[in-house]
């Protein structure tokens, strides 16, 4: 059961860092990205990538974090055309042209076979060692990525993307440069979103297109809601409480004793249901936005 632990946990951290990088974009920024998992897959695909090339894997992190800055860009550029809506459908449409150019092109990254045999984090350690090394690597790489998002949050850059996502028009009389604002929170998150798809290939060992499916991005979204869309804290919290409960959804089904296909509808469940469910109830969250407390 340890190793169970340590594996959610260590899993849970990563989704961690991807629910503070959506909520850096849509909770304090109130950019609504439904692409999320396309950054994410530019640090599993850069991590990919390395790996068949015989590269060492940091050379894969740092191509990962380039394709993720130059698609957070190209998000940002679309932004600048696009209203709130269509940008949100935009989002989307361009993370699932990535997924199927992954799936089908077998030159690329192995088509929808993927690639297998990536390095595990700390493959030299013993076992039960390495997975406690990764789950502290992984736990450090959240707090990094949480006091980031607290100090934006706190400065007056901060306040300014307040402003951007509450009143867009007072900001530009204010003179605040929205375009220039929306390419840097599209960066800074794109490379926290990248270095947590690094972290889960490597983890995994394997990457594919199925990891690139809009399901993701959704189940990240869950997370922002359910833990409190704005507030850090609860984004995290909101992180960990999901992944905690997929994770213990077999076991639920081998209590009942009903059929392997309960799991993937339950998970489906969760997270619709969830999403719906504080939206028409709960809709701030668990830990809802502070404003002008001291907590963000």
């Amino acid at each position: 059961m340890s190793d169970f632990l340590i594996h959610v946990s260590a899993v849970a951290c990563l989704y961690g860092i991807l629910a503070l990088a959506l909520n850096l974009q849509m909770g304090l920024s109130g950019l609504v990205n439904f692409g999320l998992i396309a950054l994410f897959g530019c640090g599993t695909y850069g991590a990919a990538f390395a790996h068949l090339w015989g590269w060492p894997p940091l050379a894969g992190l740092a191509l990962g974090l380039v394709f993720a800055a130059l698609l957070g860009l190209f998000f940002a550029r679309l932004g600048d055309r696009m209203s709130e809506d269509y940008w949100g459908i935009a989002t989307l449409s361009l993370a699932e042209i990535m997924r199927l150019v992954f799936t089908n092109e077998q030159g690329l990254a192995g088509g929808a076979q993927g690639v297998s045999g990536l390095p595990v984090t700390f493959a030299a350690l013993p076992a039960d060692t390495a997975a406690l090394a990764r789950l502290a690597l992984y736990a450090a790489l959240l707090v990094v990525a949480f006091v980031i998002c607290q100090r934006i949050a706190r400065s007056g850059f901060g306040l300014s993307l307040k402003l951007m996502r509450e009143e867009p028009q007072l900001a530009r009389a204010l003179g605040y440069d929205l375009a220039r604002s929306r390419r840097i929170v599209m960066v800074v998150s794109s490379l926290m979103a990248a270095v947590s798809g690094f972290l889960y290939a490597h983890y995994l060992t394997f990457v594919g297109p199925e990891q690139l499916m809009s399901h993701e991005t959704f189940l990240i979204w869950s997370m922002v809601i359910i833990g409190g869309i704005a507030n850090n804290w609860g984004v995290v919290a909101g992180a960990i409480l999901m992944q905690f409960a997929l994770a213990y959804v077999p076991f639920v089904k081998d209590w009942f004793d009903v059929p392997s296909d309960f799991v993937a509808a339950t998970r489906l469940i969760i997270v619709g249901g969830g999403i719906l469910a504080f939206l028409i109830w709960r809709p701030k969250g668990i830990f809802p936005e502070r404003i002008g407390g001291s907590h963000v």
